[in-house]
């Protein structure tokens, strides 16, 4: 018999093989053959700088863009997205280090961010397949021949193979940049699936501090119908993970003012301890972090750096508490204590971004900072110059902090302060010192303010795109493969000093078990309240759907309870399921369809559509089959999903016909031969039908030729004689004015 960790898998339906890559599959694919084709194709397009709207223009994209779509599309590889970015990346690097050809080689790499993104566009029909392409990990040196190995391996100084790292696209589209690629609806419908738990898949690392590899786990649909109850890797989802870290940090800042409340110089009291065991779980939390995915996307994601700035300030302090218990020394525990305290000017805003993430400002706020301090940088080090020239001529008056804290204050506006000192230093030289200083400090001042507001007006106006690139940051930094991202500080702690020497002596699957257990006893509530709300209270869990669709339409409540906003909610709106009933009704044959807007005057003349039988052998029914749940439903669905759409009546009214003989001339021309047994009525009927039609055909010409044609021609004749009239008359009052007339007498 099975256990439950072997079973807790078990029902959870793998993508299908003809849509998941299998390992077998997956190692086969040639990689870097494919990167050589790609770069060389993209070389030889692409010879000028262009803008991406350029990129975007018709011209450029019947030319260039689509044949590389459509030559790259008949290769059915799946790297392809991978390998499009990859090269994105390669054209970034040569921009930044070969500057003559900066224009061009930005325009090749926004090419292939365009191209990566149309050939996401080609799997819009197959999401499953989509996902999998962008989740499946990928190795650069696959199908690399045996020169080409030694070739790379001279240029890195070692075995290529030790230092390949395997990415996936959407880890490749994020250490590259390719924001634009990041941001489109498609790749976006798959990183919100895997936000929400809907997808699943395991990251590839190697740098895990605690690996459990005992079952590997490639990208799947999760449903909770077929879930085990206590699933220990919906700890893992990045939606509950951003949750349990903000519910972490918040317990964290409150035990930091505990702490600081109750500090005591000479020993360790309760609140403290509790405090540090606490902190130092989220300081292996961040540690194992920067480890999982790498320094390159742990650094792109701004909060991490609130949590690293936090962490170093921690360790500052623990640091200065270790000596003062060590050495006794109060003024190091004081010390520690400031720094500490310190520390909260990071902590609080770190969790009150997280209720405003979304703001424009705080997606600016860090390329702001960031620019800001190397702007002070180089001033710094230009008026290094006159901190150094101000000290010697204030020789045993000023010292050098003395004046670089004046300094420091005539930089953020005390100017009448340098301008009272400026003679303590030099008589004559000192206030002009510090005249051009305070001079300087107004300019520049201006050119700082004007370079942040050029920073957010660009962020602002790609603000959408930055939100979601950090979303997508965010979505795979919370997709982990280390088993102690399922442990919730400080139990992580206990994990790792349990499982981390436990690794080197038990079998992989003893220390898979070992490690099932402990998550489920120490974050069993975490579990019961997860597994509760997704089979219950989920906007997509069958229990609330199946209430709402039949269950709580046939309990018997008030209707003016029923119209309650809160309620409606809960159980569901009527009238929706009115509008979608509407449309799934089929109209049953011999219904009329018209409109009554339209004025009747010759019923006679209008066709009458004949609406065919049904075949006896067709079932019928009454609504549209019901559709196969798409395993994406935020993704596009598929075109065999989407019901065919009515073509628009173009101002004809279509009734269906009776069982009877047709009034129109034409349909009775066409329909004749169609009976067998009243050929001869019929033919006189046809007779009389086209000896009347003609008729009114003679009366409707009759009265044309009674149209007054004629009598608009001569108004335009007439109308154009009096205009040649006025014109001439404006004439000879100009050249009387003018005294031509009298000129001419004379």
């Amino acid at each position: 018999m099975r256990s439950s960790e072997d079973l807790e898998d078990a029902n959870i339906p793998l993508l299908g093989s003809p849509i998941a890559i299998e390992p077998e599959e997956r190692g086969a694919i040639q990689v870097f053959p494919l990167l050589q084709r790609i770069r060389k194709d993209i070389e030889e397009s692409i010879d000028a700088a262009l803008s991406w709207t350029q990129l975007n223009a018709p011209d450029v994209n019947f030319a260039i863009v689509r044949p590389l779509v459509f030559k790259y599309e008949q290769l059915n590889n799946s790297a392809i997205i991978y390998c499009f970015l990859l090269v994105r990346w390669h054209f970034v690097t040569l921009s930044e280090s070969d500057l003559a050809y900066a224009g061009v080689n930005s325009s090749r790499a926004a090419l292939c961010e365009l191209l990566a993104t149309k050939l996401v566009r080609g799997l819009s029909h197959r999401p499953m397949e989509l996902a999998s392409a962008l989740t499946a990990s990928w190795s650069v040196l696959q199908g690399a021949s045996v020169p080409a190995l030694a070739q790379i391996g001279l240029a890195v100084g070692g075995k290529p193979q030790e230092l390949e790292e395997p990415m996936n696209a959407l880890e490749m589209g994020i250490f590259s940049q390719a924001k634009f690629f990041m941001s489109s609806p498609l790749v976006q419908g798959v990183v919100n699936e895997i936000w929400s738990g809907r997808v699943l898949y395991s990251s590839s690392s190697d740098r895990s501090l605690v690996a459990d590899n005992y079952k590997t786990r490639f990208i799947q649909i999760y449903d909770a119908r077929v879930a085990p109850f206590l699933d220990h890797y919906r700890l893992r989802v990045p939606r509950y993970r951003a949750l349990l870290e903000f519910l972490n940090y918040v317990l964290l800042l409150g035990l930091l003012c505990l702490c600081l409340a109750n500090r005591n110089l000479q020993h360790i009291n309760i609140y403290e301890a509790i405090f540090v065991i606490f902190a130092f779980g989220m300081v292996l939390d961040e540690y194992a972090s920067s480890q999982e995915h790498g320094w390159k996307i742990y650094a792109a994601n701004m909060w991490n750096t609130f949590d690293l700035t936090w962490v170093l300030m921690f360790l500052v302090y623990v640091g200065f508490r270790v000596r003062s218990l060590w050495l006794h020394d109060d003024q190091a525990a004081d010390t520690a204590f400031d720094v500490l305290a310190c520390s909260c000017v990071v902590l609080f805003p770190r969790v009150a971004f997280f209720l405003v993430a979304n703001s424009v400002i705080i997606l600016a706020l860090r390329s702001m900072i960031k620019e800001y301090v190397f702007f002070i940088s180089i001033c710094m080090i230009c008026f290094s110059g006159l901190l150094f020239t101000l000290w010697r001529l204030g020789d045993h008056k000023w010292r050098l902090s003395q004046i670089a804290w004046l300094m420091v204050q005539v930089w953020f506006g005390n100017t009448f302060l340098s301008f009272s000192q400026a003679e303590s230093f030099h008589p004559i030289i000192g206030p002009v010192l510090m005249v051009i200083f305070a001079a300087s400090v107004g300019l520049i001042s201006t050119i700082l303010i004007s370079i942040l507001s050029n920073t957010f007006a660009r962020l602002n106006e790609y603000a959408t795109e930055e939100f979601l690139f950090q979303f997508a940051i965010s979505t795979l930094e919370g997709v982990k493969s280390d088993a102690l991202f399922s442990y919730q500080p400080p139990f992580n702690l206990l994990a790792y000093f349990v499982l981390w020497p436990l690794s080197h002596l038990l079998s992989p699957r003893a220390l898979h078990t070992i490690n099932v257990f402990l998550i489920r006893v120490t974050a069993l509530h975490i579990l019961v309240t997860i597994a509760v709300y997704e089979r219950y209270f989920a906007p997509r869990s069958s229990f609330l759907e199946s209430r709402r669709t039949s269950g709580w339409k046939n309990v018997f409540l008030p209707r003016h309870f029923k119209k309650i906003a809160f309620v409606e909610a809960f159980i569901g709106s009527n009238n929706n399921d009115l509008l979608k009933a509407v449309f799934q009704v089929v109209a049953p044959p011999g219904e009329v369809i018209s409109s009554d807007d339209e004025e009747d005057d010759h019923p006679e003349d209008i066709p009458i559509i004949r609406v065919p039988s049904p075949n006896p052998e067709t079932p019928k029914s009454p609504t549209f089959p019901l559709q196969p749940s798409a395993p994406f439903p935020s993704l596009l669905r598929t075109p065999s999903t989407r019901s065919p759409s009515p073509a628009p009546d173009r101002g004809r009214r279509r009734v269906p016909s009776q069982t009877g003989t047709a009034y129109s001339p034409l349909a009775k021309l066409f329909n004749r031969g169609s009976s067998v047994e009243s050929d001869d009525r019929r033919g006189v009927l046809d007779a009389n039908a086209l000896i009347e039609a003609s008729k009114r055909m003679e009366r409707t010409v009759e009265a044309m030729r009674v149209l007054p044609v004629t009598k608009l021609a001569d108004e335009v004749r007439e109308l154009q004689e009096r205009q040649a009239r006025i014109e001439s008359l404006l004439l000879s009052l100009t050249r009387g004015m003018r005294g031509e007339g009298r000129g001419s007498k004379g």
